[in-house]
């Protein structure tokens, strides 16, 4: 199968490498990149699948200038909420294309690993599971990759997770402690749970790869850049200064803001990623702690 990235990033370019493998790859970005097998965006959306990083806050705007319906099968692999709508990416995508026609890749995989060929395991979820199996078996053997039908569940998961990394760097940035972290870690799948169930999301999604598995690996590591980013807000470093250290997206940052318009639209309790998106507005980390604590 003829496969194009779009979207050349480090979780581009280690996508590529391992689709490689055993498929026909490109790669492509909106700017020129002098990578092996790099094309036009307009060769790369002719293939007969792509597959999708690029940033979930540019997701809609690149569709909607670029992309053409052509039946194409779809494999996203950004993760991230729209903060500016509230959209998760299933519905950005969906207006193009039938959901019978997308699938989502999600699970612990830190591209500098997958791109060193080190073993992991990933969910690809899609409401046609035919074509979530299908896909899963385009991956090298060290990618175990099962296949799923929740959507929803492993969409927010990989997005919520991110907002939990945030929490759990400032955590250790402040240096509270192991028990605190895993403390912090466990309450933040649950709200994680609490948040995805009532958009339908099944149970099995949080305690799998998708849920625990991507979750323990963002927030305990400084891989992550968003475990970065609250590494740095205990520090007491400006939100601009982090996100010039890191020269990367950090989807964190946005899906707080996403994930508090969603909650307060449906009066879902997200304590966590609230405090997270008031420290990001600029709130000191210890008061924030301290209002944390008090919560039930």
């Amino acid at each position: 199968m003829k496969i194009a990235i779009i979207g050349a990033g480090k979780w581009g370019s280690a996508l590529c490498g391992a689709l490689s493998e055993k498929n026909e790859c490109v790669i492509t970005s909106r700017t020129k990149r002098d990578l092996p097998n790099f094309v036009s965006i307009e060769e790369a959306l002719d293939c007969e699948m792509l597959v999708f990083v690029i940033a979930a806050q540019h997701t809609a705007e690149f569709l909607a200038h670029n992309f053409t319906n052509k039946n194409q099968k779809i494999l996203v692999a950004s993760k991230g909420i729209e903060a500016s709508s509230g959209r998760f990416l299933n519905e950005i995508f969906e207006r193009h294309t039938s959901a019978q026609n997308l699938a989502y890749l999600s699970g612990p995989s830190f591209a500098s690993e997958v791109t060193r060929k080190l073993p992991c395991a990933l969910v690809v979820s899609s409401a046609n599971l035919a074509l979530a199996e299908a896909i899963a078996d385009l991956f090298p053997p060290y990618m175990k990759t099962y296949a799923s039908t929740d959507v929803i569940g492993a969409e927010i998961c990989g997005a919520y997770k991110n907002v939990i990394a945030i929490a759990s760097g400032i955590c250790d940035g402040l240096g509270l402690g192991n028990n605190a972290r895993a403390s912090l870690i466990a309450r933040g799948i649950v709200e994680i749970a609490r948040f995805g169930k009532f958009f339908g999301a099944q149970d099995d999604t949080f305690l799998g790869l998708s849920g625990v598995g991507d979750l323990f690996l963002t927030a305990s590591s400084e891989l992550s850049r968003n475990y970065r980013v609250g590494l740095g807000l205990a520090k007491n470093k400006s939100l601009e200064q982090i996100l010039d250290e890191l020269g990367e997206v950090a989807e964190g940052v946005y899906t707080a803001r996403a994930v508090e318009k969603i909650a307060k639209e449906h009066g879902i309790y997200t304590p966590i990623s609230s405090e997270v998106g008031k420290i990001l507005d600029g709130k000191n980390v210890k008061e924030s702690l301290r209002d944390l604590l008090k919560k039930h």
